[in-house]
């Protein structure tokens, strides 16, 4: 059920905005190259952590999802700032690439 929470409010911009308000109403500030309908992700696993800027549409690619339950399973959803995926950086990338052939082979 956390899980539809956070894809809803990833959907609907708030982790995209200028400035995020946490639970104790502190402005965190949101980097300059997480525009709006993007979010960043960091893959923790296997080596050094890689961080991604994800456009929100991956939020409806199934091996993404898959992803996020790992991370609710793994973190809970208790993470403030870039949200934290448990898999190698090869692997996250494997699935935005994957989505983003798949986007170029439909519009043909």
């Amino acid at each position: 059920m956390k899980l539809k929470l956070l894809i809803t409010k990833l959907r609907r911009g708030i982790f995209s905005s200028e400035s995020l308000k946490d639970g104790d109403d502190v402005e965190t500030p949101v980097p300059n190259d997480v525009k709006e309908g993007y979010f960043a992700v960091v893959a923790v696993k296997g080596g050094e952590p890689k961080r991604f800027v994800v456009e929100l549409g991956y939020l409806s690619n199934p091996a993404f999802l898959s992803l996020l339950e790992q991370a609710e399973e793994e973190y809970g959803f208790q993470q403030k700032g870039v949200l934290e995926v448990p898999c190698p950086p090869e692997e996250l990338q494997k699935v935005l690439k994957y989505k983003k052939t798949r986007r170029i082979s439909a519009e043909w």
